[in-house]
């Protein structure tokens, strides 16, 4: 990297916001929005330090990085006093990685170090599978500071290789930088398809091309879950990707499992990860839109001791709320036609603009007004490497219902 990016310092504004935001800043929420600001000493460029002071007693109430491209235009570090330099993110990260030391003590070595701003670093997130660490920038705030983060990344987390992934928005923010996706900033990665361990499964990540970092490591301890309940199982996972329940329930015990999903380059992945783990079990695979594949099975009169259906984000902005509502829905009312007498259904969300309150009431009445009866066994959230620290980094929600 050259010495014109590692030498960048950015500038310091003074900002002063609307009362209403000064008592979010106090209360430590991260956000602060291009219309709550009411004054700042010069322009911003992304990176810059904001430092918010108070109207009223003019002392400082916090300390950010101002975003250009955002209309989040202050992303929140601290709600007090601070200094922007390697011993703050040395401590940051240290602080991150102790929550994580429950989990490692597991037999995995796959793991979020950071989780954005529920960790303190906002639109910043590091995976670590295995030996190979994942860093994506989902602003162009960190780009000033990557040089200082990155190497107390590896040292922390002791890994030998790093890759940097970006955003779609970032990158087209730094074409001519030479930061680009997939980039491998250390070591050498000797294959862009890293194996890893999960609670004792293997699973490889394509770090270089896979979604977000590689791999989805927030369903980790529901994978686990639905392996120990699939011994003698016949097991349907829908909107599989790369097969993390599937791979479960095989290595649990599964006689059959169906990887359902759109995309036929995830199945095979899924197919390979199978393959990673000793199982005698069936592993068949359906390249289908979700709903089309089960209502197919559906009309096919299959039925499964295990159904998981665990869909992308489908509200990824507020106007597409009612539109997720229905689709939540119609995936319930489907779901529960496939599962047989006294068998499971899982149902997940990772939409974060649905609450879980509103997910399982939408849900449980979908499944209400069908002929079947069930009953609620567990509802489950966040793993240890994914903590919420504000309302809205409150996303994943799963239930597991019990088929009368």
């Amino acid at each position: 990297m050259s010495d014109k990016l590692s030498n960048h310092l950015p500038n310091r504004l003074a900002i002063k916001l609307h009362p209403k935001a000064e008592k979010f800043v106090k209360q430590g929420h991260p956000w602060i929005f291009e219309d709550r600001i009411v004054k700042k000493n010069i322009d911003g460029t992304s990176g810059d330090v904001a430092v918010i002071f108070s109207q009223k007693t003019n002392k400082v109430l916090g300390v950010g990085l101002w975003d250009n491209e955002s209309p989040i235009r202050i992303k929140l570090l601290e709600n007090k006093p601070a200094q922007i330099n390697k011993d703050f993110f040395r401590t940051k990260i240290k602080k991150a990685f102790a929550k994580r030391l429950p989990l490692l003590a597991t037999n995995t070595n796959s793991y979020r170090l950071i989780f954005g701003e529920n960790d303190g670093l906002p639109s910043l997130i590091a995976d670590v599978y295995d030996k190979v660490l994942v860093v994506k920038l989902y602003s162009t705030i960190w780009v000033p500071y990557f040089k200082i983060i990155l190497p107390l990344l590896i040292e922390i987390s002791k890994v030998e290789t790093a890759v940097l992934r970006l955003s779609r928005n970032v990158s087209r923010s730094l074409k001519e930088s030479e930061l680009k996706d997939g980039l491998v900033v250390h070591g050498v990665l000797e294959d862009e398809n890293v194996v890893f361990t999960e609670h004792g499964i293997r699973f490889s990540a394509n770090v270089i091309k896979g979604h977000k970092t590689g791999y989805f490591l927030d369903h980790r301890a529901n994978r686990k879950r639905v392996g120990e309940l699939s011994k003698g199982k016949k097991v349907l996972d829908v909107f599989s990707y790369a097969g993390g329940f599937s791979v479960h329930a095989l290595a649990g015990g599964a006689t059959e499992v169906i990887s359902l999903d759109i995309s036929g380059q995830a199945l095979e992945q899924a197919v390979r990860n199978g393959k990673l783990n000793a199982y005698k079990g069936i592993h068949k695979t359906m390249t289908i839109d979700a709903f089309e594949g089960l209502q197919n099975l559906i009309t096919r009169k299959e039925q499964f001791d295990i159904v998981i259906i665990d869909p992308p984000s489908f509200a990824k902005s507020a106007t597409e709320i009612e539109g997720a509502k229905n689709s939540y829905s119609r995936l319930a009312k489907l779901g529960i036609q496939l599962v047989r007498k006294g068998g499971i259904l899982v149902l997940a969300s990772c939409s974060s603009r649905i609450l879980s309150d509103e997910f399982f009431e939408i849900s449980e009445k979908s499944m209400s007004n069908t002929k079947y009866a069930f009953e609620l066994l567990n509802k489950t959230f966040h793993d240890i490497d994914h903590p919420i620290g504000f309302p809205e980094g409150a996303y994943l929600k799963c239930g597991y219902y019990r088929i009368r």
